[in-house]
């Protein structure tokens, strides 16, 4: 699939040298079809790192996706610069306007923090709210996924004894739902996170249909209104050396982080991590566009 973004964008080159179909903005205006419009809010503080991440996800089929950036204005990165966030990103009250085919709500580091405590969170409520008018089909990644379950639902998070931190197997659950169309019966999927929300608690709501949880991680994935709101309580999108990135950085810090779990070759984290999920995220992100983004927006937005 051509993933259409601004020519100058810094993990454009990164793409290309994967063979990943990337169209710049003149190429795109020529072809006499009409592009998905995808938006990604982006609340990861490398936005960098998760907007390859991402767009790598968003490359695996024949649809041509026309990707927008949006940051918080009630939020000050401290981990971007500003001239990036400047170039490639706008804020919501730019954006406010448009319509979208399908939105991206990533995770973000503020988990341990009440949802209230956070600093754009009423702003992240207005974003939720219009996009119930405004976007086709929202996908709600970790910590994301979380904010719109207490949003939404009114379903609360619980602070874990320990980190969650590695690959977890899950089940399928419910294979006649599009979304896990061409899933093995159990798949393998990273996690990094201090909360979750409990799948009781998630099963106990008939709006959610849960579609894959694991005994260890819990829920999954979950998915509402026919897929105009879908939930991934963790990070199929992340790259093979994330999780390690992670680790060692919370051990320069001193942090008490335990090693991911199923994740370096006997335990030995000098060993390169396998990469067991990227299939499965694909086909994740794949079965989004087809079946819930293409297949249900109108042709004029």
């Amino acid at each position: 699939m051509p993933i259409k973004t601004q020519s100058d964008l810094p993990v454009k080159e990164i793409l290309e040298n994967e063979n990943i179909f990337v169209m710049d903005e003149f190429r795109a205006v020529h072809q006499d079809i009409r592009p998905l419009q995808i938006c990604i809010l982006n609340l990861m503080p490398l936005k960098e790192e998760t907007e390859l991440q991402l767009l790598r996800a968003l490359s695996n089929t024949p649809l041509q996706v026309d990707v927008s950036f949006m940051h918080m204005s009630s939020h000050v990165s401290q981990n971007t610069s500003l001239n990036h966030l400047n170039k490639f990103y706008k804020s919501f009250e730019e954006l406010k306007d448009n319509s979208y085919d399908g939105l991206i709500i990533t995770g973000a580091p503020v988990e341990q923090l009440k949802f209230e405590q956070v600093d754009y969170w009423e702003e992240l409520c207005k974003i939720m709210d219009w996009s119930q008018e405004n976007v086709t089909s929202t996908l709600h990644i970790c910590w994301g996924a979380q904010a719109a379950l207490y949003h939404y639902y009114g379903l609360e998070k619980e602070l874990l004894p320990q980190k969650l931190f590695g690959v977890y197997e899950h089940k399928v659950s419910n294979r006649r739902i599009p979304l896990v169309r061409g899933f093995d019966d159990y798949f393998m999927a990273p996690h990094s996170r201090h909360t979750t929300v409990s799948a009781k608690a998630i099963h106990a709501r008939p709006e959610l249909k849960v579609l894959a949880e694991s005994e260890e991680a819990g829920v999954f994935l979950a998915i509402a209104e026919e897929g105009k709101k879908i939930f991934v309580m963790g990070h199929p999108e992340y790259d093979r050396v994330t999780l390690q990135n992670e680790y060692e950085r919370d051990l320069k810090k001193g942090l008490a982080i335990q090693m991911p779990k199923n994740y370096f070759p006997e335990d030995d984290p000098s060993k390169r991590p396998h990469l067991q999920w990227r299939s499965h995220s694909n086909n994740l992100y794949s079965n989004w566009l087809n079946y819930y983004v293409y297949q249900a927006t109108p042709y004029e937005l």
